[in-house]
């Protein structure tokens, strides 16, 4: 079982007080992945979410013809796993270890019980996941930038 001093020092749990990474804790399990092993498959059912305790995970989309692209790296400290609050409850991306990682998890089904019967802490609970879903948005909004950038662009301004 997972503990609250083990809790207490990821920053996305940081708007749960006390009593609410108790509750947390209650559902929480270590897991550990090997280099290159899938921790979330594109499309797959969304039954979990994941605390990164140590290494870092890519994750992907599939893109016809060119194969799973990285969206973003996380690492220790990051939340892995929104897809579980909102149907369909499938994945939205794909996510792989690059090296070995050692995670939190978190059954959905549960936690979803927990913010159910106690909304105080279901509503610290979806500002936390949301805080997630911003930074992935983000992330991936640099991302596409980067991606579809004008290379001429800087030249031109430096021409100025």
């Amino acid at each position: 079982m997972i503990t609250v001093a083990e809790l207490a020092p990821f920053a996305p749990l940081s708007v749960l007080d006390e009593a609410h990474l108790a509750r947390l804790a209650e559902v929480g399990s270590e897991a550990a992945y090997t280099d290159g092993q899938r921790l979330l498959v594109e499309g797959g059912r969304a039954e979990r979410c994941l605390l990164i305790a140590q290494g870092q995970v890519v994750i992907d989309a599939r893109v016809p013809g060119r194969g799973e692209v990285v969206v973003q790296t996380l690492g220790a400290g990051d939340l892995l796993g929104w897809s579980w609050l909102a149907p369909p409850y499938r994945w939205h991306f794909g996510a792989r270890a690059v090296g070995p990682v050692r995670a939190i998890e978190f059954d959905a089904a549960t936690l979803t019980r927990f913010a159910e019967t106690d909304p105080e802490f279901g509503h610290a609970l979806t500002r936390m996941m949301l805080t997630a879903v911003l930074d992935r948005l983000q992330a991936t909004r640099a991302r596409l930038l980067d991606l579809y950038a004008d290379p001429v662009e800087p030249h031109v301004r430096a021409g100025r």
